[in-house]
């Protein structure tokens, strides 16, 4: 559903801040390589299966895709998975997103042997040429689902972000982690740039985050906000999540406005039973349904399987965004 709304363009940067295993950035890959193979009259219904590979394909996810992590496991997982996909050097690198001011610090032998091509690769989009401070980047879109459990507690974090200060500006001794990547992950955007972040619900509705909800609204415009049901992570976590999409002012693609439209949407099938077990589609004669790539379909309503569903949230939005004359609407 995020890749979809966000549609990214095959000239277009993109990057997961916390990524996991890497599903926000694969399901980017395959919706470019589509587009790519659509451009060339190449018959896209299984992506995997096609070799070789448009030099167009190959030269897009080396070049502009990328996604990093704190944790090392996740990491070799999402490497693994863009090498199955066709990638052979990826930009999935291991680094602590909120903690950049010790980047240069963990960059040992070890890791360099692993992930220094793709450092490279990673810092022509570092806003400061220099390489001294790795604060802003310049990147088109970006997709994440940061981690909300536990705060951050170290001062030499928290002091690095303007969301880790109280009202009074003096500096608070612990931050959720989730609020600490609202302001990273903005930082991530380059003017005119567009997000899709999966934030814990409170941050919505809490009158205490109003400070929160303030600074995304002075720095974007709010595109949309889809709630999701709550069985959509479990088993891990029954947290009530919704995604919200936003593009970063600037004076050529989104100039500001202080009135304006927001897509608002809210789930209503669930996905998953409540014990987190995945519920499929059931085709007319009771056996369960399968996509294009011989996948079961989960029954959800985000978006319409290319056709073999009815239309979901996704496309809705899409109808939504032409009607606003989004910047990026001439490309969905």
């Amino acid at each position: 559903m995020a890749v979809k709304m966000m549609n990214p363009q095959e000239q277009e940067y993109i990057i997961d801040t916390a990524c996991g295993s890497a599903g926000f950035t694969m399901h980017a890959i395959f919706h470019v390589w589509k587009k790519i193979m659509s451009d060339k009259g190449i018959e896209a219904s299984n992506l995997l299966t096609i070799e070789p590979k448009p030099y167009e394909c190959m030269e897009y996810v080396q070049d502009k895709v990328f996604a990093i992590d704190f944790d090392e496991k996740a990491i070799r997982v999402a490497r693994c998975l863009n090498l199955i996909a066709g990638d052979g050097q990826t930009n999935c690198l291991h680094l602590n997103t909120l903690d950049h001011k010790r980047w240069d610090e963990i960059r040992n032998d070890s890791w360099i042997d692993l992930y220094n091509e793709g450092y490279k690769r990673f810092k022509r989009q570092n806003k400061d040429k220099s390489n001294k401070d790795y604060s802003e980047f310049e990147f088109d879109i970006l997709l994440a689902n940061p981690p909300f459990a536990g705060d951050i507690k170290e001062g030499n974090i928290i002091h690095h972000y303007e969301l880790g200060k109280k009202p009074n500006g003096k500096f608070q001794k612990k931050v959720g982690r989730d609020i600490l990547f609202i302001e990273r992950n903005l930082n991530f955007l380059k003017p005119g740039g567009r997000m899709a972040v999966v934030l814990p619900q409170g941050r919505f509705n809490n009158s205490s985050d109003k400070h929160i909800r303030d600074y995304i609204a002075e720095r974007a415009r709010i595109l949309a906000v889809v709630g999701l049901h709550g069985n959509v992570f479990k088993p891990h976590t029954g947290t009530k999540t919704s995604v919200l999409f936003v593009q970063k002012w600037d004076d050529k693609l989104c100039p500001r406005v202080d009135d304006y439209n927001i897509f608002f949407a809210t789930m209503q099938k669930p996905s998953k039973d409540n014990s987190g077990d995945k519920i499929y589609v059931k085709d007319v004669d009771g056996t369960e349904k399968l996509d294009t790539h011989g996948h079961k379909i989960v029954d959800h309503d985000l978006f319409n399987h290319e056709g073999l569903t009815q239309d979901g949230i996704a496309d809705a939005f899409i109808e939504f965004a032409k009607k606003e004359k989004l910047s990026f609407v001439g490309k969905l």
